[in-house]
């Protein structure tokens, strides 16, 4: 049974966010994501609230091995972001017809 996200009051910033995990299916790299303007803070409230996730690989490179965190979207990230994008308002006025 699938659950509701933890924390349902997303600010424009976490749909931000939301919405570049959404296009990236293998996750993006925590420094990629900081690089873009992300705060840290906003990464960890997505991951608390069950809305993405974190996971470390291991990469290798000839004589040496780095860790990279990498932080994906969940299912119910994803369907957050459906509902956050179907609520929000046009940026043009309905046209007359």
């Amino acid at each position: 049974m699938a659950t509701e996200p933890k924390n349902p009051r997303l600010t424009e910033r976490h749909r931000q966010v939301l919405e570049v995990l959404a296009i990236s299916p293998h996750g993006r790299d925590v420094n990629g994501l900081l690089t873009l303007g992300f705060k840290l803070e906003t990464l960890a409230d997505l991951v608390q609230s069950e809305l993405a996730t974190v996971r470390i690989e291991t990469v290798e490179n000839r004589d040496s091995k780095i860790e990279v965190a990498l932080v994906q979207i969940t299912d119910a990230g994803s369907r957050a972001l459906e509902g956050l994008t179907t609520r929000r308002r046009s940026p043009r006025p309905p046209e007359d017809r």
